[in-house]
């Protein structure tokens, strides 16, 4: 069901001077537009290239739309699916020019720089990185993690292959990992980032298994220091209940023996339950990361941050995983292998990871024949290398796709990059926009829990979160955190203040408001002046600021 006006206004507007501590208060005029604008429901959807660019992309920048209409919805997909990195020398040049600031320290030893991206752009190696994690320097630590952020925002706002930007994003949240807890998370980061653009189209099966084998992941979930007596279950439990069959596929409640779960005779067990969680802790007993630890009294741990398997530290006994015998003494990495075979190829598994797939790309409650759809092209697809990518094009070709508009709500991180992308904005990441963002509930590559953010409209619609959604429009049109505008120079000389308005709804929304909003847009720019003439004052590029936040701020953008 599409996002209601209502649920974007009205609860900012019943809480008693919310609107007022907005930075828009101090343009008394423009708080009287956003108060006054309709809550009624939200204007017709939008054309399909319009809808495909706020869901396969981060929003149109000048010109997209007209091109995806000219290419056609098909072949926009297709050639989403099928990026050339060679091709993006707009984004590839912003790379690597990008700085962002690092400091700390004081007297002769101190360290104030604008350093390059040099971890992500240079492609450092683990031998690179991992030094970093007992480097002395917070900051140097985390240099790594922060880099990554910065290319994130970069490769969102500036990136021709926008799809594979949009689903690196969901495979980070689906994998999710606090990148913030453990330095040699942190200074690692941009190998974990290399998984999820690695097998962002590819293979579930294959990117299961480099996540599992990560540095992130497994100081993350602890399974670096799971051993034989007894194992920790951490990795093994959000592997089946996040990671996937999911916890719809989670039968304990009903059943507590693995005989009982219906399938599980004849082999195909419905879902799992906590033995299947006990026995798959078991088979990944021994993987760990080689960071110098004791390996036994005698026997130390090389300290270079690789992948290690240590037989001593496994369980080697049988095991039963999904209704599945592991014989004993299996080869190195056998067991915790057949887990992930297990586990990847379960009915439960695809049903889940298309779920997610189709409400991220369509819909916080996606039609039941569009999930149907993209479960039949995962399992056709279990071997295939673009298992993933084939699922995503049936997804996005689907006429529920297009049917189905104003089921999502954009995220912080969509709300910023798609004001940025529409409004020609030139930006360099900072420090005080990651802040403002994480302020704001998106804690990119930092939110705590294993679940990653949330992926539907509730938790996104209180009322702070409202209000600082509006607030970060004009603060960036402020200057205020690195990006800068020229809306003026943009803006088609001689028109009249109706038309001014018309033109940017056409390039933040792609679509028009309803009539409503639209007259109060109009009054809001031409003041005292007639709506059908040219706006005259001293104040106009301070006016065509606000009314472009304003559009920003209806639902019809920040719905998608």
């Amino acid at each position: 069901m599409p996002v209601s006006r209502r649920r974007f206004l009205g609860s900012a507007a019943a809480v008693p001077g919310a609107l007022a501590a907005a930075s828009i208060a101090a343009e008394g005029h423009a708080q009287e537009v956003l108060q006054s604008l309709p809550t009624a429901p939200t204007a017709a959807a939008p054309p399909l290239e319009i809808i495909a660019l706020n869901r396969m992309a981060y929003g149109p920048r000048p010109g997209d739309a007209d091109r995806v209409r000219t290419l056609g919805h098909s072949a926009f997909v297709d050639e989403q699916l099928d990026p050339n990195d060679a091709a993006d020398t707009d984004c590839n040049a912003r790379l690597a020019a990008a700085r962002l600031r690092i400091q700390y320290g004081s007297g002769a030893s101190a360290v104030d720089e604008m350093r390059p991206l040099r971890t992500v752009v240079d492609n450092w190696s683990l031998a690179q990185l991992w030094p970093l994690a007992s480097n002395s320097q917070d900051a140097e630590r985390t240099r790594p993690l922060n880099e990554v952020r910065a290319a994130a925002w970069i490769r969102a706002t500036y990136s021709s292959w926008q799809l594979r930007e949009v689903l690196v994003e969901f495979w980070h949240n689906h994998f999710n990992v606090d990148a913030t807890i453990d330095s040699r998370i942190s200074a690692t980061w941009p190998l974990y980032d290399r998984i999820m653009r690695q097998h962002w189209g590819g293979n579930f099966r294959a990117m299961l298994e480099d996540v599992a084998r990560s540095v992130a992941m497994q100081f993350y979930l602890d399974n670096a220091f799971s051993r034989d007596g007894p194992a920790n279950e951490n990795y093994a439990r959000e592997l089946f209940e996040l990671h996937t069959l999911g916890a719809p596929h989670y039968l304990n409640a009903l059943y507590n023996r693995w005989r009982d779960v219906p399938g599980a005779l004849s082999g195909n067990p419905e879902g799992y339950i906590d033995q299947d969680v006990y026995e798959a802790a078991r088979a990944f007993t021994g993987w760990t990361i080689a960071y110098g630890q004791n390996l036994t009294n005698t026997i130390k741990a090389p300290n270079t941050g690789n992948c290690l398997y240590y037989n001593a530290w496994h369980d080697d006994a049988q095991k039963r995983v999904l209704a599945t015998e592991f014989e004993p003494n299996q080869p190195e990495l056998a067991d915790g292998r057949r887990v992930l075979d297990l586990v990847a190829s379960h009915p439960g598994t695809a049903r889940y990871i298309c779920t997610k797939l189709c409400q991220r790309l369509v819909s916080d409650d996606p039609p039941a024949t569009l999930v149907q759809t993209a479960v039949d092209v995962w399992n056709a697809n279990q071997s295939a290398p673009d298992q993933i990518k084939r699922t995503v094009r049936a997804i996005l070709l689907a006429p529920e796709f297009a049917a189905t508009w104003g089921g999502k709500v954009k995220r912080p991180f969509e709300v910023v990059v798609s004001f940025l992308r529409a409004t020609g904005a030139e930006f360099t990441p900072n420090s005080s926009l990651f802040g403002q963002v994480n302020e704001m509930g998106y804690r990119m590559f930092a939110w705590p829990p294993p679940t990653g953010h949330p992926d539907d409209a509730p938790y996104w619609l209180s009322t702070n979160v409202m209000l600082r959604r509006w607030n970060i429009l004009l603060a960036l049109l402020g200057g205020q955190l690195g990006a800068t505008f020229q809306l003026q120079a943009q803006t088609p000389g001689g028109q009249t203040s109706r038309q001014i308005v018309n033109y940017w709804v056409e390039r933040l929304l792609g679509r028009a408001v309803p009539d409503a909003t639209a007259q109060r847009l109009a009054d809001f720019m031409r003041q005292s002046q007639s709506a059908d003439a040219p706006p005259a004052g001293s104040d106009i590029a301070v006016r065509l600021d606000n009314l472009v936040a304003l559009i920003g701020m209806t639902p019809e953008f920040q719905e998608r």
